[in-house]
């Protein structure tokens, strides 16, 4: 067996940097041609056939030219799926916690305090502080997303903002905090998987990290005097008809309140989603009940359905009727689909060998410092691409460049704060990775319309170049 494996392993090829390109080639093509055919609808099953036809040309690359055995590709595939197992899950229960805070009122009752208090000019720029405030203290963009990002996405659209740019503010924002939380998962694996302390990692990587939040901030404090907004008129019809379309009491901030506190105390993503949608169903039965009966006379068929189901309540504001309908979990099953179809593709080019020619052509670009630092971030840019998961994508980008900065003598933390910079921060900018899949479908934007407005999350890669290019506080091993 061992002999065999080995003589395998001797026939197959290694494929050159333009080969391993043309898959990526011929799936942005695909992508640009199904979306502009199928619009919103493209998620439904055409961009899923456009990420399997892609597959099964790296197959035929594989098989025909490079000679890599079907069964490499089979493990693959199988490896890279079984690796988001779980977090097709938490996009399930994400799924049925948005329907279960948006017709217990939960939803509802933050849009109309928040309303009140934050004010359209500042808008943008509360939306990610606020965001970056809650992903810090939770280390997680996806919860973050999926809990005050809804509301505020809410808010934004009651007042009038265009819902690109009010996603690109919570994504900036949520993703912030995801970069360098010490409770972020990302963070401990860039630093972990290179040996840097993880609160060594993280103060390095203030060093382009808050340049980058701040232009940000900047960016959308500049952008919230220039839109266009709804007028004080119909702000004051849209808060009437949420006060009229549901029960509005503070007795329903409880329950963001206590998935804040679960999350405090670490408990697991898996059972903070179940238990925070747990809440809001018993609240929902106490505080809106003729919403649940507008959606099923049996109360226990309408809580069950506003957990997985499609519902819609009746309002005369269209703006009210559009915002209040939900999917729930059923509404994952696309972006699962889609996921799932992602790590396929994803599997297949790791076992093709293509991932490791992308990589090569960038290593073969370092000259220098700055050269060494921007190879770094665009494979981490093109393995988000080309793999689909970030989790996967920081590992292989610290294993394909330790080497490389070893050898020229930098610490290592400027690989882990570099991967972080490339790799974290662009997951959610593509559509068919899981971050920028689960994100557009929580927030009900497509990715290619919040991409322009996530300030950070396109800064931040440029800010680590430059960075680099200036010298700042970039240290040798003999230096410290």
């Amino acid at each position: 067996m061992e002999q065999t494996a080995n003589k395998e392993q001797h026939l197959k090829k290694r494929p050159s940097a333009i080969l391993s390109l043309m898959p990526i080639v011929l799936l942005v093509a695909m992508l640009v041609c199904t979306i502009r055919a199928f619009g919103s609808d493209s998620l439904e099953g055409a961009s899923q056939i456009t990420l399997l036809t892609v597959s099964a040309l790296c197959v035929l690359i594989g098989m025909g030219y490079l000679n890599v055995p079907w069964a490499s590709f089979e493990k693959a595939i199988v490896k890279n799926v079984s690796s988001v197992a779980s977090a097709l899950v938490i996009l399930l229960l994400i799924g049925g916690l948005g329907g279960a805070w948006m017709v217990s009122g939960v939803v509802p009752t933050l849009i109309y305090y928040g309303m009140h208090i934050i004010s359209p000019d500042v808008f943008l720029a509360s939306t990610c502080a606020i965001c970056a405030l809650v992903s810090v203290m939770t280390g997680s963009s996806w919860t973050t997303i999926a809990t005050i990002g809804i509301a505020l996405m809410g808010i934004g659209r009651a007042q009038g903002f265009s819902d690109g740019i009010v996603a690109g503010a919570i994504i900036s924002g949520a993703y912030f905090g995801d970069k360098i939380s010490p409770l972020s998962e990302t963070t401990t694996l860039a630093s972990g998987a290179l040996g840097v302390p993880l609160f060594k990692h993280i103060r390095y990587m203030l060093i382009t990290t808050v340049p980058s939040i701040t232009i940000a901030l900047v960016l959308f404090f500049i952008a919230g005097f220039f839109c266009d907004t709804a007028t004080s008129h119909d702000a004051v019809n849209f808060t009437t008809a949420l006060a009229s379309r549901f029960n509005i009491t503070p007795w329903l901030l409880l329950v963001p309140v206590l998935t804040g506190v679960m999350i405090a105390r670490k408990v697991p993503a898996v059972i903070t989603l179940f238990l925070s949608s747990l809440l809001a169903v018993v609240f929902g039965l106490v505080f809106q009940t003729d919403a649940l009966l507008e959606i099923d006379p049996s109360l226990f068929k309408a809580a069950m359905k506003m957990v997985y189901g499609s519902t819609a309540l009746h309002s005369d504001n269209t703006m009210l009727a559009d915002l209040v309908s939900t999917n729930g979990m059923s509404g994952m099953m696309g972006t699962i689909w889609l996921i799932i179809c992602a790590m396929c593709f994803g599997g297949c080019m790791s076992a093709g060998g293509m991932v490791g020619g992308i990589s090569r052509l960038f290593i073969h670009m370092v000259k220098g410092r700055t050269s060494l630092v921007a190879s770094t971030a665009t494979t981490g840019i093109m393995l988000n691409i080309a793999i689909a998961d970030q989790y996967l994508c920081i590992l292989l980008t610290g294993n394909m460049f330790r080497d490389t900065f070893d050898r020229e003598g930098y610490e290592r933390r400027l690989l882990s704060r570099t991967t972080e910079d490339a790799v974290t921060v662009t997951s959610v900018l593509v559509p068919w990775n899981t971050c920028g899949m689960t994100q557009s479908t929580v927030l009900g934007v497509s990715t290619f319309a919040y991409l322009p407005y996530c300030f950070f999350n396109l800064i931040s890669p440029l800010m680590s170049v430059a960075v680099a290019a200036i010298g700042y506080k970039i240290y040798r091993k003999k230096d410290v």
